[in-house]
């Protein structure tokens, strides 16, 4: 099984300082691929302490320099956010100094405050994210940006570096609203399982997207990544307080920076979804919601982590995972102990799994492909 580790950089503890944030989290990143992860992932944020993660591809070429086996992924890039060329050129660059082990995840943000510090328009958020990946994977297959969209118009331009290898099998969507699901499936990208729905929800909706994409590509969607948070301990009654502590507080954080209570979200072009959510705390309690992420979550001792994971990835038939180990204001000494404890009796167990399929599978150099010598003649997107 592919086990990648996740790096979130939260600081939810009250009088330390981001400069420890990030050495206590560069001290894990830095060990990952020696203590057997195939894969490390940060998602992308702004100007709270929620997650201290605003440029994932310069952290990631930090990694890139450091390591050689190890891939390297975003949990997600915000494609609204950023200019499509640049976010490109980023990944390109990326692919080149780590010799092909970028994986590209995509995601159009839902964080308000982000979209207002950015002066941007929530309602745009869909269009420019169907425009921008469109752009975006098209010119990644081809060496070349040129799009004539609604929002985002692009005269034909080279990429330089131009792109190291495809894309394909390598790129992967977060996509929580049923509207987004089926839009990954037409754009022909992996998806990306964020806990936040009842995995029987879930479990139905990844139904439907594989027969969605099949019927729209022709082959199989590649078996998505699942990403969950884990507490374990030695101890069953210390893994319960990390419960709820950390997951608890994780689960907190995750609803006041995304605002999840807010109805407001019903008059937001493409959030509708998340009105519906914001309906149900109210009926139900903010609380609730709470323990509900919270319980999404994994934690336990060691076999009973293995046991709960092993049954997820079984479930959803999960192609790789991505675990997050250091969250919630964890003291460094809890996360450093969580993630030993992790890497010591419950990755070896895993990783022995053979689930199918690997997301980092690399295609050949895109200068060389079909694809790419057709596009440049046309000269069209």
């Amino acid at each position: 099984m592919h086990l990648g580790l996740g790096l979130t950089f939260q600081n939810l503890i009250k009088g330390q300082t981001d400069a420890e944030v990030y050495r206590n989290e560069l001290a894990l990143a830095a060990r990952a691929e020696d203590d057997g992860f195939d894969s490390l992932w940060t998602p992308e944020h702004h100007f709270t302490d929620y997650m201290l993660t605003p440029i994932v591809s310069q952290f990631l070429s930090w990694v890139a320099g450091r390591t050689k086996r190890i891939k390297l992924g975003t949990m997600v890039t915000v494609l609204p956010w950023w200019e499509p060329i640049r976010v490109a050129e980023s990944f390109t660059l990326l692919d080149h100094l780590s010799e092909g082990r970028a994986i590209l995840g995509l995601g159009r943000g839902l964080g308000r405050v982000e979209f207002d510090a950015f002066r941007l328009n929530m309602n745009e958020s869909r269009r420019r994210f169907t425009e921008y990946a469109d752009a975006i994977l098209q010119g990644l297959e081809t060496g070349y940006m040129e799009y004539d969209g609604e929002l985002y118009k692009q005269p034909r331009v080279k990429i330089r570096p131009q792109p190291y290898a495809s894309f394909k099998n390598r790129t992967f969507a977060s996509a929580i609203s049923p509207y987004s699901i089926d839009l990954m499936a037409r754009i022909g990208v992996g998806l990306m399982v964020i806990a936040q729905k009842p995995w029987e929800t879930v479990k139905t909706e990844l139904d439907g997207y594989r027969n969605h994409f099949r019927e729209l590509n022709g082959l199989e969607a590649p078996k998505p990544v699942m990403n969950v948070f884990v507490a374990v301990h030695e101890n069953p009654a210390e893994a319960q307080r990390m419960r709820e502590i950390y997951l608890q507080r994780y689960a907190r954080s995750t609803v006041d920076h995304y605002e999840f209570d807010n109805v407001s979200f019903a008059k937001i072009e493409g959030y509708e979804y998340y009105a519906g959510i914001a309906k149900n705390i109210a009926k139900h309690g903010l609380d609730k919601f709470n323990g509900f992420l919270a319980d999404l979550q994994i934690w336990g001792t060691p076999e009973q982590v293995v046991e709960k994971l092993r049954k997820y990835v079984s479930y959803l038939d999960v192609g790789a995972l991505l675990t997050t180990l250091c969250y919630g204001g964890m003291p460094p000494e809890v996360a450093r102990a969580n993630y030993d404890l992790f890497v010591r009796k419950v990755l070896p167990e895993l990783k022995a799994d053979d689930v199918g399929g690997d997301i980092g599978v690399r295609y050949s150099s895109a200068r060389d492909s079909t694809l790419l010598t057709t596009a440049s003649t046309q000269g069209t997107v």
